[in-house]
């Protein structure tokens, strides 16, 4: 399963996001995280890494695996991201603690997993469960 580096995109993408979103009823399948989380990547990720996860500047492509969006280690001048990201459950971490840059954990964890789902959906990776930190664990990103 490729939903790893997926994940790592999702990484990045809240890097760029705003003030913590209100919070709506919590998505209970993982297409209703996918279809929250492309809101949310619209106004939380897509200034700084593009609106299809191509990247912009100073921030990466979180979208397109098989061109080297998102790899194991973080490139030598990576702003945020110093370690690698060997699981969904790294991503995951990562992107609560540190994005947006300087306001990580200013969204819910619901919206966290649902910007993560969606960007894994953009990556060709569909579960058929909701993305949550048990199954993150058991995602291992694709190289």
């Amino acid at each position: 399963m490729k939903t790893g580096l997926l994940l790592a995109f999702l990484a990045d993408l809240t890097a760029c996001g705003g003030a913590r979103a209100p919070t709506s009823a919590s998505p209970q399948t993982f297409a209703d995280q996918v279809q929250l989380g492309q809101k949310l990547y619209g106004d939380h990720c897509a200034r700084c890494h593009g609106a299809n996860g191509e990247g912009r500047g100073e921030a990466p492509a979180v979208v397109g695996i098989a061109r080297g969006a998102l790899p194991l280690a973080p490139p030598a001048n990576a702003k945020y991201r110093k370690g690698q990201f060997k699981t969904v459950a790294d991503i995951a971490a990562f992107v609560t603690n540190n994005m947006p840059p300087g306001k990580g954990g200013s969204l819910s964890a619901d919206q966290y997993w649902a910007i993560l789902a969606f960007d894994l959906k953009a990556n060709g990776i569909d579960l058929d469960k909701k993305l949550d930190e048990a199954l993150a664990t058991t995602l291992v990103v694709p190289r």
